[in-house]
């Protein structure tokens, strides 16, 4: 059988994102926070949470550190176990590149499976990844 696990940010920082206030380049907030676009979540909700990357040179040092969202540790996956993440985005103004990477636990580097660099602004995205691993892992 399968099992979702949905992190929305309506509640909480959402736990797969233990590092979430680690790096401050990434907050919560909704449409109405007067921060600009976008005005409301993938589902049109005004009301609703997502967290936003405010890349503002002024404010951080964005362009030399990138600002990451880690996850929990998953189990390996298997035939039987697969697994998918299934995440929304939204891009506006962007001079650098979202991604998704992998890192499994017997490697210390990331391995990029997902990226985008910016061709499609101002509007709601989404994207499923497939990961394949025979370790557990972090995305």
């Amino acid at each position: 059988g399968s099992s979702w696990d949905k992190c929305d940010f309506e509640t909480n920082l959402c736990k797969a994102l233990p590092e979430f206030n680690l790096h401050p380049g990434w907050i919560r907030r909704n449409g109405q926070s007067g921060m600009g676009p976008p005005y409301s979540d993938h589902s049109g909700n005004e009301n609703g949470y997502f967290s936003s990357n405010l890349a503002d040179p002024a404010q951080y040092e964005m362009q030399s550190s990138p600002a990451a969202l880690r996850t929990n540790v998953f189990l390996p996956t298997d035939e039987v176990h697969i697994c998918q993440i299934r995440f929304h985005y939204w891009v506006s103004q962007m001079s650098g590149t979202l991604m998704v990477g992998l890192q499994k636990h017997c490697e210390d580097t990331v391995t990029n499976i997902w990226q985008v660099s910016g061709e499609v602004r101002n509007q709601w995205n989404v994207n499923t990844a497939t990961i394949n691993s025979t370790e557990k892992y972090e995305v």
